[in-house]
């Protein structure tokens, strides 16, 4: 898996195209949010990929907590922190993610490479495997003409980082709504093997939620299928 085709390094900055953006987004996360589309017109560089770019420059901690707080775009260039407690990664007039990070860390390349892995295969599969049946449940749906989901927040706790065979598990889903606003939390666990060594969820924010269509969602899943395949 050669990352560093997904992003660029210059003088300690940090960049995206919108191709190299996209093509992470759909060659090794599987995710197909039209948001990551290289011609997009409200264009943004996948959460995943700076999660990536994070784990292979300062390690895997055994607490890390991510915050989201502005969309990276292919005009974005990042400064990147010093190693310590709290990376903010800015550039001169934004911070545009915060990674709150404590206990022991991890620097294995084979280590961090096989966590990227199991993380954004899990976290490409959110649509729709995870969100649709969830909300459905609940009858309601994305609006199938501007489906909006951003990501929020992920957390991750490891009881030890010296893990040789890590395994991502997810666990039931939580979605909350409040009128046309909505979140979803996706649990998961790791396991060493057979052996549970953390706990993690990622949080995502979900925006003009619609009565559920079942025809309409059936021709978005039919849309984003052929994408995929």
């Amino acid at each position: 898996m050669m990352l560093s085709d997904f992003y660029q390094l210059n003088n300690n900055t940090l960049s995206f195209t919108r191709e190299q953006a996209s093509r992470f987004a759909k060659e090794i996360a599987g995710d197909y949010n039209p948001l990551h589309n290289a011609d997009a017109k409200r264009f943004c560089v996948p959460g995943d990929l700076l999660f990536a770019v994070v784990l292979l420059r300062y390690g895997i901690s055994q607490n890390m907590q991510f915050s989201f707080d502005n969309m990276i775009t292919e005009k974005s260039v990042i400064t990147l922190p010093e190693p310590s407690a709290t990376l903010a990664f800015s550039d001169e007039s934004k911070t545009y993610v915060t990674v709150s990070r404590s206990g022991e860390n991890n620097t294995d390349p084979s280590t961090i490479e096989s966590i990227i892995k199991q993380y954004v295969a899990f976290s490409g599969e959110a649509f729709p495997h995870i969100l649709v049946p969830t909300m459905s449940a609940q009858d309601v749906m994305i609006n199938p003409k501007r489906p909006m989901v951003m990501y929020q927040s992920m957390s991750v706790h490891f009881d030890r980082t010296d893990i040789k065979n890590p395994i991502l598990e997810s666990l039931a889903p939580i979605f909350t709504s409040e009128g046309k606003r909505g979140s979803f939390t996706l649990p998961f666990t790791w396991k060493d093997g057979d052996e549970v060594v953390g706990k993690g969820e990622k949080i995502m924010l979900v925006s003009g939620i619609v009565d559920y269509d079942k025809a309409a969602m059936d021709e978005l899943i039919e849309r984003y299928n052929s994408r995929v395949l």
